[in-house]
């Protein structure tokens, strides 16, 4: 195996895993939209997915825009 798909492997295994933690905990999060149990305020939400819909947004920006690299002659 070349060094190329190494890296994508291992990128493949362990995007995979983040991902399906990061689905599990918004799956969890949603419990807590039960009014007979909780109490919350239209506000409480916009903040919360504002918050998640901030995060996101950089987590795509990071893959779209690769990060700077020193100048170099």
């Amino acid at each position: 195996m070349d060094k190329n798909s190494e890296k994508a492997e291992r990128f493949r295994k362990l995007a995979e895993k983040r991902t399906n933690e990061v689905l599990k905990k918004l799956k969890i999060l949603g419990n807590c939209s039960n009014r007979s149990v909780y109490e919350y305020s239209q506000s409480d939400i916009v903040k919360i997915f504002s918050a998640i819909d901030s995060k996101i947004r950089e987590a795509k920006a990071r893959f779209r825009f690769p990060k700077h690299k020193k100048f170099k002659l």
